[in-house]
């Protein structure tokens, strides 16, 4: 089934819940009487090129399911600037710039600020939110308070460290606790997997990587809605809570950006520019990570290093100050009573010894081989994911809960919440909570056997785990398994200290007092793991930094995190979220990978490309190249023959204008268009300012009405929606030049002329397309192989789980009599041609004004170009 019927069967599936959006036609007659009301009540030529304007980018609003066109939105955002000067200069000279002017202007001179100002806020106050809430699901689970059902353990024992009389567990019986910590974590886990697949399919997985494609001008339709921020709050908590093996740090991201989509969409300023929006989003993903870790700047660093392509000085402060709000008022609600801003904040008094370097290297490359090996059998297991339980996205996020407590209950660092293992691994011994004779030296051997086992449990299950139809991050796992992994580094080195004191190795160590601090290799296994599977490195290096407020640490986790980064570049570039980029297939060129093709940009352009002639064209022949809703743009050529290139029309406002000139009087459909550009107008791009179509050759910026009240007229003049400046280039000039006008510049498509003549045009998808024909062709047989065997073993291990599942359920139907059988409908289920369960990439659902809109990956979005679905690899 091709990607674009998938996404026909997943709209058909959830079409009862979806909200249905009114149609493109419904859509041009309202913007045409709109228009028309208000050319009736003003007939200024400015006013109705306002007008028009504004109706047109409120069709392309829900109309262009494309990546932003970085240029037109600029333009727009230039004139709107130039317009209200000279409405602000005609205030001046008429005298009435009175005080409610001088309000009103620097309103609009502080609204970005109001905007990041309100949305640090609600990000701040739902992240404090989020961590009481999950804190105390993630304890329910082992007991209960009797003082308050709804304080956590951590609030019914304040000040005590090592339990109290008043936390209760569920039972005096162990294998009692057992099961109802298994009962607890089936239920979280089920209800938060129906909640997802049921409301908001996009609140599923961390969001990070289609966040990264939506900033860089990508547009997903519902994925920053208010229903995915509703859902992902509340079904983020259950996930945690449920023990997957998965944390909240990547989700916040996603509902930080979500807040700040539905929030600025309130204000007319970001509502109608995608591109300013974005400024907008990338300071809300600053936040997100800074609520997340207590880190403002390593937030705003994160956002810079890893989720921006463009981050100019402004968006900068704005993130800087994003991040500031959120991280004060989640101090001032002060979740954990404890003055921190996440739960597994230290501090550290001692210093450490240069014969550790040694040993922080051995973390580092456990940190690199760490996120190679997650990340390669992850995304395997995401194929298999996609082609074998699309189906059961509930039952599998159930299984896994239920797994991940059977599993982990018997291990006392897997039992409880990874944010609290880490605060108990990250603490120093000396006037600290001794967590299962953690910092005794007669459970040193059991405790290193239990916490090596709690990282190779805790790695299968990330890599099965991330990646279910949950809310899911990546973050707080891998930091976890490092923070186990380098805590088992530092108990050994606190034990071969000790057995050899008189070491030359350990000269450095002061006698009487603790040389070797455990928690802190817990701290940089923790850093290391981090950096490792997300691929960054000074961002990691702050975050933890700020964690510990030590600048004697910062050399150290240096040394670790660039160990990490050397030994992750060995085995690849790009991170998980730039893998599951790959994976998905969303168009979207990374700017950390230099490609040298040493080819041309024509053969990466599409020749075949549907044109329109300036003059000939009827206005049937012109609705019917509508009708097709294939193209999202047309190059306008002098004619067929001779392909002399004269500008580009974009569909919409091809659409626009055909419907307008249709309400102001009847046309026969054997109309002539005319689409040749006029000789003086305005040097402004007409794309941009719109004027009303008419036949007469007035110059564009006197915006003469049009007269159709004569019979006689037959002509309609398409040429004020033209855009007489399209970015076109030379069909030599190198591809990877190509790919950087598009990653700096932003333009949806590029055209490809050759001494005025129009060759074909070009898109991100058909750069992306020929990289990944460049990369099959050089590694070839090798791969093609490599592929047969892990479908081959896919298959296999679909085979082992249906038989297991079958015999569960002839057992279930044994001991029931026959009144159970979950054998129909679990092969029913199978036979459903449901398409399966939404990646957050195929469906279009319209989330009222909430979301920014896209149908995730069905354009291209270039002029000629076919409507396809995303590249599946």
């Amino acid at each position: 089934m091709n990607p674009q019927s998938r996404s026909t069967s997943y709209s058909s599936t959830l079409a009862p819940r979806a909200v249905r959006r009114p149609s493109v036609s419904s859509r041009l007659s309202f913007a045409v009487s709109n228009a028309e009301r208000g050319e009736n009540s003003n007939g200024q030529g400015m006013a109705v090129q306002h007008q028009i304007e504004e109706e047109i980018a409120k069709i392309k609003r829900y109309e262009d399911f494309t990546t932003i066109d970085w240029v037109q939105d600029a333009a727009r955002e230039q004139l709107r600037r130039k317009s209200r000067r000279k409405r602000t200069a005609g205030l001046y000279d008429t005298g009435r710039f009175d005080w409610k002017q001088r309000i009103l202007e620097s309103y609009e001179a502080a609204q970005g600020w109001i905007v990041v100002t309100i949305i640090g806020a609600a990000i701040g106050l739902n992240a404090a939110l989020l961590n009481i809430i999950t804190e105390w699901l993630s304890d329910i689970k082992l007991g209960y308070c009797k003082t308050g059902f709804y304080l956590n353990e951590n609030f019914c024992c304040w000040g005590e460290d090592n339990g109290c009389a008043d936390w209760h567990r569920w039972t005096g019986f162990e294998p009692v606790n057992y099961v109802i910590y298994i009962i607890f974590a089936i239920c979280f886990s089920f209800t938060a997997a129906t909640l997802v697949k049921s409301y908001a399919p996009y609140a599923a997985g961390s969001g990070i990587s289609e966040i990264k494609c939506i900033i860089a001008g990508f547009v997903m339709k519902g994925f920053l809605g208010f229903w995915t921020l509703l859902i992902k709050s509340i079904a983020l908590p259950l996930a945690i809570g449920s023990g997957l093996s998965v944390g909240k740090e990547g989700p916040s991201v996603h509902y930080a950006v979500c807040t700040g989509n539905v929030i600025s969409r309130m204000f007319t300023k970001y509502r109608r520019n995608a591109s300013k929006t974005r400024e907008i989003l990338s300071a809300c993903a600053a936040a997100g990570v800074a609520v997340a870790f207590g880190s403002p700047i390593g937030g705003v660093l994160f956002s810079l290093e890893e989720m921006s392509s463009y981050f100019p000085l402004k968006t900068m402060w704005r993130s800087y100050f994003c991040a500031l709000v959120a991280t004060a008022v989640l101090a001032a609600m002060n979740p954990f009573r404890t003055g921190q801003l996440v739960m597994f904040q230290v501090k550290y008094d001692r210093t450490w010894h240069f014969f550790e370097v040694v040993f922080y290297i051995i973390i580092g490359i456990f940190g690199g081989l760490y996120g190679a090996f997650v990340m390669k059998w992850n995304l395997r297991v995401q194929a298999f994911r996609k082609k074998y339980l699309s189906n059961y996205a509930i039952l599998e996020a159930t299984l896994l809960a239920a797994a991940t407590a059977i599993v982990c209950y018997p291990n006392a660092f897997l039992r409880i919440e990874m944010t609290e293992s880490m605060e108990i691994l990250f603490l120093e011994c000396e006037g600290a909570e001794d967590y299962h004779g953690l910092c005794e030296p007669d459970h040193r051997l059991r405790n290193v056997v239990s916490l090596l086992v709690a990282t190779v449990v805790r790695v299968f299950f990330v890599i099965i785990s991330y990646g279910c139809k949950v809310p899911a991050g990546i973050f707080v796992p891998s930091m976890a398994i490092g923070a186990s992994f380098g805590r088992t580094v530092g108990i050994i080195v606190q034990a071969l200290h000790e057995a050899n004191p008189g070491s030359v190795f350990f000269s450095t160590c002061q006698p009487d007092v603790p040389c070797i601090t455990p928690g802190t290799y817990a701290f940089l296994g923790a850093a290391a793991a981090l950096s490792g599977i997300m691929h960054i490195t000074v961002s990691v290096v702050v975050i933890m930094f700020e964690l510990t407020g030590a600048l004697t640490y910062i050399l150290p986790t240096m040394i670790v995190v660039g160990v990490t980064k050397a030994v992750s570049e060995l085995f690849g570039k790009g991170g998980i979220a730039d893998r599951m980029i790959w994976f998905s297939g969303f168009p979207y060129l990374d700017n950390k990978e230099d490609h040298n093709f040493g080819v041309p940009v024509s053969h990466a352009m599409i020749a075949d490309v549907v044109s329109i002639p300036s003059t000939g064209l009827t206005l049937k022949a012109v609705e019917r190249l509508l009708s097709k809703d294939s193209y999202q743009g047309f190059p306008i050529v002098d004619d067929e023959n001779n392909k002399i290139l004269l500008g580009y029309i974009g569909r919409t406002e091809l659409c626009y204008a055909a419907e307008r000139a249709r309400k102001e009087r009847t046309l026969s459909p054997l109309a002539k268009c005319t689409f040749a550009p006029r000789t003086n107008i305005d040097p402004i791009p007409t794309i941009y300012a719109p004027a009303t179509p008419s036949s007469s050759s007035a110059p564009y910026g006197e915006q003469h009405e049009p007269d159709y009240s004569t019979s006689t007229q037959t002509t309609i003049d398409f040429s004020p929606y033209i855009d007489l400046t399209p970015l076109s280039v030379h069909p030599r000039l190198p591809l990877e030049t190509v790919m950087e006008l598009f990653r700096k510049i932003g333009p949806r498509v590029v055209l490809i002329e050759h001494r005025g003549r129009l060759m074909g045009l070009v898109t991100v998808k058909d750069c992306l397309k020929y990289q990944f024909k460049a990369e099959a062709a050089e590694h070839g047989e090798r791969e093609r192989e490599m592929l047969g065997i892990e479908e081959e073993g896919q298959e296999r291990v679909w085979e082992v789980m249906r038989g297991v599942a079958g015999w569960v359920s002839d057992r279930v139907s044994g001991w029931s009599g026959g009144r159970v059988r979950l054998r129909d409908s679990w092969e029913g289920s199978r036979r459903q041609e449901a398409g399966g369960i939404l990646e957050g990439t195929e469906m279009e659902l319209d989330e009222g004004g909430g979301g920014l809109e896209q149908d995730g990956e069905d354009d291209d979005g270039g002029g000629g170009t076919r409507r396809r679905g995303s590249t599946r690899r």
